[in-house]
């Protein structure tokens, strides 16, 4: 049993849509952020930094929503969410984890806070995580014309879901992900999965539902 501390479409989305896709028996625990609970005694002894996701597991809290999501892979093989250590898939699926983790998902924390980061100028900071992020969306987007339909080619696994969260995170900006067509394909496949809209009713999602 797992069980998911969540704001709803935070980063926590892309853990959640694993265990669903695993069919991991686990409950949710909804944090809310606008309220401040994240800075609350009892969260911080679970997660020092005041973020979401926090997903116990076998008892202990662990961070981090690509290690997460991950780690889900990990340990159950059965789902076959992630090619198999030693597959000649293995290289391309840590290649893409990381860039959507380290490349885009830190671009969409300069676009929402601009001002964390220079208060001075917010401006520029947010212009410059959106020409960042839209070539990110243009590297996928090439490598998925080329090598889709998901970006390990015929195999499905959870860089498509992380993929999808941040696509989604993108919905309200000047050109969203899906102004790129594999990039929207991309979107229609896997908003047609159970998965998807299991999370969208479990975290209550309306917007690009």
């Amino acid at each position: 049993m797992y069980t998911l501390y969540f704001a709803p479409g935070s980063a926590n989305l892309v853990v959640h849509l694993a265990l669903l896709e695993i069919d991991a028996p686990h409950t949710l625990e909804r944090i809310d952020i606008a309220a401040g609970q994240q800075r609350s005694a009892a969260y911080l002894a679970i997660n020092p930094n005041g973020v979401v996701p926090t997903l116990m597991v076998d008892g202990a809290p662990h961070g981090e929503a690509a290690a997460l999501t991950m780690l889900l892979a990990e340990r159950h093989p059965e789902a076959a969410l992630a090619p198999a250590a030693g597959s000649a898939q293995r290289g391309d699926y840590l290649q893409w984890m990381f860039y959507l983790a380290n490349s885009l998902q830190p671009l969409f924390r300069q676009w929402f806070y601009p001002g964390d980061h220079l208060p001075d100028a917010a401006e520029s900071v947010q212009e410059a995580a959106r020409i960042g992020i839209e070539k990110c969306w243009s590297h996928i987007d090439a490598h998925l014309a080329k090598h889709g339909p998901y970006l390990l080619g015929e195999q499905f696994s959870v860089v498509d879901l992380y993929a999808l969260m941040l696509m989604r995170w993108s919905r309200n900006m000047p050109r969203p992900a899906t102004e790129w067509p594999p990039l929207a394909a991309l979107a229609t496949r896997l908003k047609a999965r159970p998965s998807w809209r299991q999370v969208c009713v479990a975290e209550e999602l309306v917007e690009w539902a």
